[in-house]
C-alpha cells in the first residue's frame, strides 16, 4: 500500500478523482449524522430508568443521619453519596462537597469565587489585572471556554502520551505569579483518551507555582469509564499531595452525568479544608441546599461503589461495539497511508485523530456536505484555533453501530481526500 506522501501527481490525481466518485455517492444518500458531542445513547440511558422507581409515597426519604432529604439541610449532600465519590474520586469524605446536576457548573463556580473572592487569602483574581490559565491541547473546549469566558489569557500546553508536558508546565508556573490553574481531565483525558503516567501526577503534587493561589482543576470525569479488561490506573493526587504537603494546590470533580442521566445526575467537588472554607461560604448565599432528593435516588439505585462497577459494565457492553467499530474503520480505510494517527484508548468517551496539517477544517467541511456532523475544527484547542489546523475530535457513542459504519467510512474518505487536496497544490 502506498503512502500519499510517497505518491506521484499521478498516482494522487487518480486517487483523488475515486475518493471523489465515493464521496459523492454518499452526498447522494442525503445522510443526517451527529458524532459532534459526547452523548450517552438512548440505551444508555434505559439502563438508569428504574432509577426513577426508587422513590415513591412508601420510600423512607430519609439520609443516613435522620434529616428529611424533601426538606432544607445538609448543605454538603448525602454523607452515604459524600463516602461514594469519596472513593470514585480518591478524596477523604470529609473533603466532598455533593452539589448539584452538573460538574462543570461547580468548575465554574470555583472559577467565579476565585475571581471575586479569592483563594489562599490573596487579592481575588479578578482584582489582579491579566492573568493566565494553562490548557493542555487538545482538550475539552468547554474547561477552556470558562475561563475564556472570565478573561483569562489561556496557554495552550502541549498533551503528551504521559499527560500534560510537565517540563512547560513546571516553567509557566514557576516564573510566573500570573499564571493561576490548569485543567486537568486526568483519566481518559478529552479527547486523547490518554491517562496521566505515575510521574505526571507525582510532578503536579510537587508543583511550587509562584502564585499562591495556583490551582489544579482536576476535573475525573471518566474516572469508571473503562472500556477494556485492562484499564488505564490513575495515581492518586490527594495521597501524593499529602506526601509534598501542597494538599491545597488541586480541587477535584467528578459527576455521573455518563453513569446515570446527563442533565439529572449528581455531581461533587473535593479538596482541601482551606480551599472548601472559602468555597462553602460561596456557596452558602447561592442555595440552602443541593437537591437531595435526586441524592437518595441515586444512592438507592447505585448502592456503592460495587453497585457502580456493575452497572458501568453495562455501559461497556453498548459502547465496547462502537468504540471498536470506530478503531476498525480507521485501521482498514488509514492505516499505513500516512494521511492520519489516532489514539486507541482504554476508556472514556472519545477518539482523537490528528489528520494531515492544514487539513481538519476541510475534513470536518466535506463530512458535513455530506451529511456528517463532527466536532468543529479547533475546538479542542484554546480560543478554537489549532495552531496545526490538524486534531479532530472522534466522538462514537451516541450513533447506533450501523450508522457509525456509514459516518466513519465517510469520515475516512474525507481525510484521504483533504490529504490529496493539499498535497496536489503544494
Amino acid at each position: 500500500m502506498l503512502q500519499f506522501l510517497s505518491m506521484s501527481e499521478s498516482e494522487l490525481l487518480k486517487v483523488k478523482a475515486d475518493l471523489e466518485d465515493r464521496y459523492n455517492q454518499f452526498k447522494a444518500q442525503g445522510l443526517k449524522l451527529n458524532m459532534a458531542r459526547g452523548k450517552p445513547a438512548t440505551d444508555q440511558l434505559n439502563l438508569s430508568m428504574k432509577m426513577l422507581d426508587t422513590l415513591n409515597s412508601g420510600s423512607d426519604m430519609h439520609s443516613s443521619t435522620g434529616d428529611d432529604c424533601r426538606n432544607y439541610g445538609l448543605p454538603d449532600g448525602l454523607p452515604e453519596l459524600r463516602e461514594l465519590f469519596a472513593e470514585l474520586m480518591g478524596v477523604d469524605d470529609n473533603n466532598i462537597i455533593v452539589g448539584g446536576n452538573s460538574s462543570l457548573n461547580m468548575m465554574f463556580d470555583a472559577v467565579s469565587c476565585a475571581m471575586t473572592h479569592g483563594f489562599a487569602g490573596c487579592e481575588p483574581w479578578g482584582k489582579q489585572g491579566h492573568i493566565k490559565f494553562l490548557c493542555p491541547s487538545p482538550g475539552y473546549d468547554r474547561h477552556f471556554a470558562i475561563t475564556e469566558y472570565f478573561g483569562f489569557e489561556l496557554i495552550a500546553v502541549p498533551m503528551l502520551a504521559t499527560g500534560p508536558d510537565m517540563d512547560v508546565v513546571e516553567k509557566l508556573i514557576h516564573d510566573d505569579a500570573s499564571v493561576k490553574g490548569i485543567w486537568c481531565v486526568p483519566k481518559y483525558s478529552n479527547p486523547t483518551g490518554i491517562t496521566y503516567s505515575d510521574e505526571t501526577v507525582r510532578r503536579f503534587a510537587a508543583l511550587k507555582p509562584a502564585a499562591k493561589d495556583f490551582r489544579i482543576f482536576w476535573d475525573n470525569a471518566y474516572c469508571v469509564h473503562d472500556l477494556t479488561d485492562t484499564p488505564d490506573t490513575l495515581l492518586n493526587l490527594w495521597q501524593e499531595c499529602r506526601k509534598n504537603n501542597t494538599i491545597d494546590l488541586p480541587i477535584f470533580f467528578a459527576s455521573t452525568s455518563k453513569i446515570t442521566f446527563p442533565g439529572a445526575g449528581i455531581a461533587a467537588m473535593g479538596a482541601s479544608e482551606k480551599n472548601l472554607s472559602v468555597l462553602r461560604e460561596h456557596y452558602s448565599f447561592q442555595t440552602i441546599g443541593p437537591d437531595k432528593l435526586n441524592q437518595l435516588r441515586h444512592i438507592y439505585f447505585l448502592k456503592d461503589l460495587d453497585g457502580v462497577m456493575d452497572h458501568m459494565t453495562k455501559h461497556r457492553a453498548l459502547l465496547e461495539p462502537k468504540f471498536r467499530t470506530v478503531l476498525g474503520r480507521l485501521e482498514s480505510e488509514l492505516g499505513g497511508k500516512g494521511v492520519a494517527e489516532w489514539t486507541s484508548p482504554n476508556g472514556g468517551y472519545f477518539v482523537s485523530v490528528d489528520v494531515l496539517n492544514g487539513c481538519a477544517k476541510r475534513v470536518v467541511s466535506l463530512c458535513k456536505e455530506a451529511g456528517v456532523t463532527l466536532t468543529g475544527a479547533g475546538a479542542t484547542y484554546p480560543y478554537g484555533k489549532d495552531p496545526n489546523d490538524q486534531n479532530i475530535r472522534v466522538a462514537p457513542t451516541y450513533p447506533p453501530v450501523a450508522e457509525l459504519e456509514q459516518a466513519m467510512e465517510l469520515f475516512c474518505i474525507c481525510v484521504q481526500l483533504a490529504a490529496a487536496e493539499k498535497l496536489l497544490n503544494k
